[in-house]
């Protein structure tokens, strides 16, 4: 997949393509979707399949503040749209500037001439130009004057709900991640380097590798979970996670703190990775240490369980 950063990046006498536009922050079920029709829609064309998408996400250069949780960070949300078989990712620099575009100079600069899109793809709710004043209507008709056609991708639902990275995030600030992974398509992912903690964990029996994560990572719960530790060689360990305050010593800085089962050795520095499997538990206050160690021996145990 060949990765441009902005629409002047895109090579010269690059071809008609099949083009999809989005945030894609997850790549869930329903970006799936929308990614996959553009993908299929592009080889029956013989055509190149493109997905446009920014960084950094709009409703922080829209209303400074307001970002939202992520999802996916930049690099894995591109290796997840390069796993679908996509042929370009254009990631737009989402400036103050480009989001006053409106949406007939949107169409014109990035996807008629940066693109050559013969076909466009969205979800019906898809929205863009300045203020959000474009939608699929206005695409349409745009493109009968630019020469291509929309082509409208339904949104992906399961019982009446429809998936959405709004939906999802809720999930995982609710704990439940495996409602996030039903919606995702696979487990909700945190990334992070390991950091030096209170080593208060070593001191228990249970030392944890403490994760430096990226200031906007939507982190479950406060709570106990299973989840898959995800080493840069590919090794995958199962670990109990503790993410909270550690209320039974007092603490404030709210910590990501995984325990990886049977594993003897040093993290420190490591960029590492989580895929939340289950919520175990809440946390919880004790009034002594020995009921903790307890506690945390049937937090590991039923891990093990969980991901036998």
């Amino acid at each position: 997949m060949q990765r441009w950063r902005g629409f002047e990046s895109v090579p010269g006498g690059w071809g008609r393509s099949v083009v999809t536009i989005g945030v894609f922050d997850g790549v869930h079920r329903g970006h799936q979707a929308i990614i996959g029709h553009a993908v299929k829609r592009a080889r029956d064309l013989g055509l190149q399949s493109v997905v446009v998408t920014f960084d950094p996400h709009p409703a922080e250069v829209v209303r400074p503040g307001s970002h939202p949780a992520v999802l996916t960070e930049p690099v894995r949300k591109a290796e997840l749209i390069e796993e679908l078989g996509v042929d370009a990712l254009c990631v737009v620099p989402f400036t103050k500037a480009f989001s006053q575009l409106s949406p007939e100079a949107f169409v014109h600069d990035v996807l008629v001439e940066s693109l050559h899109a013969a076909v466009v793809v969205v979800g019906d709710n898809f929205r863009f130009g300045h203020k959000a004043a474009g939608d699929v209507a206005l695409l349409d008709r745009l493109g009968t004057s630019f020469g291509y056609t929309v082509e409208d991708a339904p949104l992906v639902s399961e019982d009446g709900l429809v998936f959405s990275s709004t939906y999802i995030r809720s999930c995982v600030d609710a704990g439940d991640v495996r409602a996030a992974a039903d919606a995702l398509g696979r487990p909700h992912q945190v990334t992070g380097v390991v950091v030096r903690g209170d080593q208060r964990g070593r001191e228990l029996g249970f030392p944890t590798a403490n994760l430096m994560t990226h200031r906007y990572a939507a982190i479950p719960a406060d709570g106990v979970y299973a989840a898959w530790f995800l080493r840069g060689d590919g090794t995958r360990l199962p670990a109990s996670v503790s993410i909270g305050t550690n209320p039974t010593f007092e603490g404030r800085e709210r910590r990501v703190e995984a325990y990886v089962l049977d594993f003897d050795g040093d993290l420190y520095g490591e960029r590492v990775s989580l895929d939340f499997v289950a919520h175990l538990r809440e946390q919880r206050t004790y009034d002594a240490i020995e009921p903790l160690i307890t506690q945390i021996r049937e937090d590991v145990e039923e891990t093990r369980v969980l991901l036998r």
